[in-house]
């Protein structure tokens, strides 16, 4: 059967590289999935979980923090801005980024008042990313 090869790839370096039967990923407009032969498409990445799946099941998961999706007829690249596995999250650490980001909101002045608004964003999105994903 005909894999998809899938990389995850951050600035500092490249967190997965993989083939796989499918890949799910967290696009802008709505999770979508990449099989072998998809269709050509270039996506944004917003805040969740990518993924990876083999012989019908899950085998491996990322949080993502946003980025882009490249898709070609035989691969899914995901340019994230910030990654890790998803076994190495804890809702601990979700709720203190969340914790550190509402701090930094109620600090902001108005030249950074943007950039702390969608920290307290992401922070959300990857808290319900996550009890949605460690509950299954």
């Amino acid at each position: 059967m005909a894999k998809v090869a899938f990389s995850l790839v951050m600035p500092e370096r490249e967190l997965a590289a993989t083939e796989a039967d499918m890949v799910i990923v967290p696009g802008g407009d709505g999770d979508f999935g990449v099989l072998p032969g998809h269709i050509p498409m270039i996506s944004t990445v917003r805040p969740g979980v990518i993924e990876v799946q083999d012989g019908g099941k899950t085998v491996r998961r990322f949080m993502v923090a946003g980025g882009f999706a490249e898709v070609t007829r035989e691969r899914c690249t995901v340019l994230a801005e910030e990654a890790q596995p998803f076994e190495d999250v804890s809702a601990d650490q979700l709720a203190k980024r969340l914790r550190d980001a509402r701090e930094a909101l109620a600090e902001a002045t108005p030249a950074t008042r943007s950039g702390a608004e969608k920290a307290v964003s992401v922070a959300q999105d990857l808290q319900r990313a996550y009890a949605y994903y460690a509950a299954r």
